[in-house]
């Protein structure tokens, strides 16, 4: 029997698995894929991202790059396999999502002390010490579970999903490389230029597309880090234009000047052969997305390898329901690590 149990191949999962392996601790790893998904992921590989940018900022002078540095330091496997596949982002850390997972998942099932099993958790197990880090996503029976040992109700937001593009669909007569005032020296992004009439055609048809509504019973509340394009488009004509659609610092080749907005596209994987575009969750309906975002200078006739969604997000309370050092203060030597544990929420 291995010395401890953890439940989730995510990124804290096989970070915590790994971590206990290299210190000698022989651990059982247990991941639903492949024969249960949660409706963000699409690969079987342990580690997946949603996006390629989910490790945000690499600067060290902000929070989430001091982490990172932090992580750096103490033998992070998620930050060294991060740096082997990482792509040009300008200033934020992004990496090659299918090569990011293939290698984690590759170097997990090598170690001599980590036992992968393939199977879904419906219950907490009876073994301890457990760690539970099966994610914002968290479902089922193990969800009810938790909310019943933790005797508060789950809090919950909503969550968006960005597009991704084919590069070979994105019309380059219109669209240009280059990153804001050039940091991170080389032309991170592809900019597609709006003008102001563009502009305000453009957020009309964000407004007035159909969207997915939430079922009856479900508020609709979604994080702030995160939010729905059109949700930021309700909020007033001018908020897309400073906010994700910003043009400041991207100078237009073909003017000479900063544009009225500019929708930017980040590189996806090492080839560059698809692109996310920056800032663009949605919950718009699939066909609207195809119509709404073709709208967009330099997208005409995009194809898209991958559409926007939204998925429901759980964590708990954890400073009322996790002792110091992240156990359920009501069941002793059950962890919880990662997003479930509120990190983000």
């Amino acid at each position: 029997m291995a010395d401890v149990v953890v439940i989730g191949a995510g990124l804290a999962g096989t970070e915590c698995a790994w971590q206990l392996a290299e210190r000698g601790v022989s651990v059982r790893l247990v991941e639903q894929k492949p024969s249960s998904r949660t409706p963000a992921q699409h690969s079987d590989q342990m580690a997946e991202l949603v996006c390629s940018n989910s490790f945000r900022g690499a600067a060290v002078h902000n929070a989430v790059g001091l982490l990172k540095e932090e992580m750096r330091r103490a033998g992070s496997l998620v930050m060294e396999v991060g740096e082997l596949h990482r792509v040009p982002a300008g200033g934020a850390f992004a990496v090659d999502r299918d090569q990011f997972s293939a290698e984690i998942t590759r170097r997990i099932q090598a170690h001599s002390l980590i036992e992968v099993v393939n199977e879904v958790v419906d219950r907490i197990p009876e073994q301890r010490p457990v760690v539970i880090a099966t994610g914002p996503l968290t479902a089922g029976g193990l969800a009810d579970e938790i909310a019943g040992v933790v005797g508060v109700e789950h809090l919950a937001y909503y969550d968006a999903i960005a597009p991704i593009v084919s590069a070979d669909s994105i019309n380059f007569d219109r669209a240009f490389r280059a990153s804001r005032y050039d940091k991170g020296g080389d032309a991170a992004y592809v900019n597609c230029p709006l003008d102001e009439a563009e502009y305000a055609a453009f957020v009309q048809a964000l407004l007035d597309a159909e969207k997915v509504s939430p079922r009856e019973f479900e508020k609709a509340r979604y994080f702030e880090g995160c939010l729905p394009i059109e949700v930021l488009a309700s909020r007033g004509r001018k908020t897309l234009s400073f906010g994700c659609m910003k043009p400041v610092g991207l100078t237009d080749p073909r003017t000479g000047r900063w544009p009225h907005a500019v929708v930017q596209l980040r590189q996806e994987d090492e080839a560059g052969t698809a692109f996310n575009m920056v800032g663009f969750q949605t919950r718009m309906k699939w066909p609207e997305q195809k119509r709404v975002f073709r709208m967009i200078p330099g997208l005409e006739n995009a194809e898209f390898e991958r559409l926007g969604s939204v998925h429901r997000n759980t964590f708990v309370d954890s400073p009322k329901v996790l002792d110091d050092d992240l156990a359920l203060a009501s069941r002793p030597g059950v962890y919880l690590a990662g997003q479930i544990s509120g990190v983000e929420g």
